[in-house]
């Protein structure tokens, strides 16, 4: 009896030894990110630009209070889904040594920047998307294969890594409704921008396709009428300068056709679309479902009167958690994490699959 019990003891530990080892092995080998300062986690600290966020108080609740250059207090949309996928942060590109390539995924996000070439840079420098997928290219064609035995296995371990894209706000916010640093919205009616702004955008993911990458996911233009930076100064009736969101609207139809197109041209491809305009609307109307707030005012203390960034080392509010917006520009840790969580769990905001269903096929 005795040699019964131990025996099914030994099974149990076993058991219980077998689902610690599955639970510590990542639903994908790396994560790759690419976009503006919505992803940016720390590029631009060691660029020439003004678009920074190494100071206090931004990163006030992350990991200790550390200012990394995340434009947030915490974790952002990508911090959460490394989180998920059980893999660490994608570490910054411009920070990393020479020879010190991550293979569990980085981060080429770059705050100010957009998809068109000179977006932002009246901000100084910053990196423009085709230069980010320059640099992913360097670190595919040179980086990456001194780690691998032969080309197949690469190939195999960029088919299943997941490629997380946020870009296109800063076309409109820092140029298209600049009218008074670009000419864009004299030379471009608002359809034929957010074309513009696809056909560049389309080639940069044929570009992806083509160094590797299969599992694409790829976030709207969120709700930019909403941001403090134009509430705070335009004269509007609602809550939202709604002909500012009609702009991203158009952008993210046309985003979405696109996505579509590349799933069913591209063998082997899924092109996700980060459905988060609708998300983000709906808890700046409805900020209660959400557990918030304030929907509508920064919670750290910035330039021009909550329209811009915070300004460095002043106190922030103390319940960061119940804000919708950090600065004047970007959103909260708390908003992040709604947008992650579902992004990964479910299809209301990540269509037609979400990430979850997405590293299973």
């Amino acid at each position: 009896m005795e040699i019964f019990k131990c025996q099914a003891i030994l099974i149990i530990v076993l058991l219980l030894y077998v689902e610690s080892v599955k639970s510590e092995i990542p639903l994908a080998p790396a994560l790759y990110v690419f976009g503006d300062s919505i992803f940016d986690s720390g590029n631009n600290n060691l660029l020439p630009t003004l678009a920074k966020a190494d100071f206090k108080p931004y990163g006030s609740n992350f990991n200790g209070g550390r200012a990394t250059g995340r434009f947030t207090n915490g974790k952002t949309v990508a911090d959460f889904i490394a989180e998920f996928l059980g893999l660490p942060f994608s570490p910054p590109y411009v920070r990393l040594r020479r020879g010190s390539i991550k293979l569990t995924g980085l981060n080429y996000a770059s705050g100010s920047c957009g998809i068109l070439p000179y977006t932002g840079n009246f901000l100084g420098k910053c990196l423009h998307f085709s230069e980010q997928v320059d640099l992913f290219q360097r670190t595919v064609k040179r980086e990456l294969p001194r780690q691998f035995d032969d080309p197949e296995e690469l190939s195999s371990y960029l088919s299943r890594s997941i490629f997380l894209i946020s870009t296109g706000s800063n076309d409109y916010v820092n140029n298209y409704l600049q009218p008074n640093l670009y000419g864009t919205s004299k030379d471009y009616t608002p359809e034929s921008f957010a074309k513009l702004l696809i056909n560049v955008l389309s080639q940069q993911f044929q570009r992806l396709y083509e160094l590797g990458a299969r599992k694409v996911i790829v976030f709207e233009i969120g709700p930019i009428g909403c941001i403090p930076s134009f509430t705070k100064k335009l004269s509007h009736n609602e809550r939202c300068a709604e002909t500012y969101n009609d702009l991203a609207v158009m952008f993210n139809n046309q985003l979405s056709d696109m996505l579509k197109n590349f799933t069913s041209t591209l063998p082997g491809s899924t092109f996700i679309l980060g459905h988060a305009h609708w998300l983000g609307y709906d808890a700046i109307i409805n900020p209660f479902t959400y557990g918030l707030m304030d929907p509508s005012s920064p919670c750290c203390v910035t330039w021009g009167n909550g329209t811009s960034a915070c300004i460095p080392e002043l106190v922030p509010c103390r319940d960061a958690d119940k804000h919708y917006f950090w600065d004047g520009y970007h959103l909260t840790e708390t908003v992040y994490r709604v947008i992650a969580t579902k992004c990964f769990n479910d299809t209301s905001v990540c269509i037609p699959n979400n990430i979850k269903e997405l590293v299973e096929g």
